[in-house]
């Protein structure tokens, strides 16, 4: 799980400070305020984790099928400045604890063992090149890290740990490979450090656990072509989320739900049921349709229709022949269904096209698949009705059996524009869900529309009676 980030010169934040992850987290805020930042900053470092290229620093995204497009480093940059220096630092926590050891040597004590590990770097312009100034991992006390000198020569610095030296020529080491990659020179300078590689392993499979989907979502079909294989997600416009849940039909795969099965030994077990009968259910949950059933309609079961039916009396149609907030929210469920438990799930304005009920609805199953399938959900929204029903379920506590909502479980945040760049504010929840530090405007003011409205009407009635 992530559980922080920090950005310095980061588009239109020019720092951050340290902003705290829980397994809900939400940035709130007006247009332009900076809150989709947050979720380009995870895109750009998984986008460029994933990337073939180790001789780019960032890749910052140059192809329709990009997770995130950034343009280039002055697009990138706070208020185009290019004498700036861009910092991303992000921390993040494992299931178990990660040891990393000097040798290879079973009997040897751990260098360092711990769940919460951390990474940082500092990226600047040399010569119209963005050039890593400094990248550091972090994990319990430990930190190492490589420095730039002022001759374009980099060292390498510990903190409670000492790298030993081979012998022979002290060897300058060259430049990180991508952002985070000690170079392979590391490994040949000191006779200690071959486990920076698991450091860097680790943000991978970190990066590998991210999941996307963005606001524009495509349009539903009437048949899909499935030639077998296993989508890793939906896409990032919900593109293969039916061959998501064609593949899952197929392997028979399960999926931890809602409720818990009691057994006669007294031991409590969650149900397992499959991915197109989980999003079936939500479906049914939110009010959408009654019935819902992905199929095949050839022989060779390679075409596929969706079908549904609006109530239970009502005849089978396809799912383009439905409201569009059906196949809206569709990928949405099918990625919270499909995706690997430990998931960390980046959902950008997901209640774009849902009903106001669907969108209070959403943030319940949000919940489910925090609580239940222990995914990470990051959101941004302009949706007051999911944030509202997010907070009744923390006054509630118990939102459905053996899993509760605590305030702890989520941390909200409202982001404005500035003249001088983005602000950012922590919504601070007490125990039962109350923001006690609601901001202005935060959505707008209904009371004084009410009142705006109230004098409008009076002032009008007057009028009619005078003419």
């Amino acid at each position: 799980m992530i559980t922080s980030l920090w950005l310095q010169n980061f588009k239109a934040w020019e720092d951050t400070d340290d902003i705290s992850f829980g397994p809900i987290t939400a940035f709130f805020g007006s247009n332009s305020s900076g809150k989709t930042s947050f979720l380009q900053s995870l895109l750009l470092l998984k986008q460029t984790a994933e990337s073939a290229d180790r001789g780019r620093v960032f890749d910052l995204g140059s192809t329709t099928t990009a997770l995130v497009n950034l343009g280039t480093f002055h697009d990138l940059i706070f208020s185009h400045d290019e004498s700036r220096t861009l910092g991303i630092s992000i921390g993040w926590q494992e299931e178990e604890p990660f040891q990393i050891q000097s040798t290879d040597e079973e009997d040897q004590p751990p260098v360092a063992e711990d769940r919460d590990l951390h990474l940082a770097v500092d990226v600047s312009m040399v010569r119209q090149n963005p050039v890593v100034q400094y990248v550091e991992y972090g994990l319990g006390d430990k930190i190492f890290r490589m420095n730039r000198g002022p001759k374009n020569e980099y060292s390498l610095e510990a903190e409670n740990y000492k790298f030993i030296r081979v012998q022979g020529r002290a060897w300058p080491l060259p430049p990180p490979g991508k952002f985070y990659s000690f170079p392979d020179q590391v490994r040949a300078y000191y006779r200690n450090a071959a486990f920076l590689s698991d450091l860097e392993l680790q943000f991978e499979k970190l990066c590998e656990r991210i999941y996307y989907l963005g606001p524009l979502r495509q349009d539903p079909e009437r048949t899909y072509t499935w030639g077998g294989g296993h989508p890793a997600d939906v896409g990032k416009r919900g593109e293969y989320a039916v061959q998501a849940l064609i593949s899952s039909q197929s392997e028979g795969k399960k999926d931890n739900a809602r409720g818990l099965i009691h057994r006669s030994d007294g031991i409590r077990r969650t149900k397992l049921i499959s991915v197109e009968q989980h999003v079936a259910e939500w479906l049914q949950e939110l009010g959408l349709i009654s019935s819902f059933d992905v199929k095949p309609i050839d022989a060779r079961s390679t075409i596929y229709q969706v079908a549904v039916k609006r109530t239970p009396s009502s005849p089978e149609v396809m799912l383009t022949d439905v409201g569009f907030g059906v196949s809206q929210v569709l990928p949405i469920l099918v990625m919270l269904a499909y995706i690997p438990e430990g998931s960390i799930v980046l959902l950008e304005q997901p209640e774009i096209h849902l009903h106001p009920a669907v969108q209070s609805g959403l943030a319940d199953i949000i919940i489910e698949a925090a609580k239940v399938r222990n995914l990470q959900i990051i959101l941004e929204s302009h949706s007051e009705h999911l944030l509202m029903r997010l907070q009744r379920r923390m006054a509630e506590r118990v939102v459905g059996p053996g899993y509760s909502l605590e305030s702890e479980d989520c941390k909200f945040y409202f982001c404005q524009p500035g003249e001088s760049g983005s602000t950012i504010e922590q919504l601070a929840l007490d125990k039962y869900g109350n923001i006690t530090n609601w901001p202005e405007d935060f959505f707008g003011n209904s009371f004084v529309e009410a009142a705006a409205m109230n004098k409008a009407a009076r002032k009008r009635a007057i009028r009619e009676r005078t003419s």
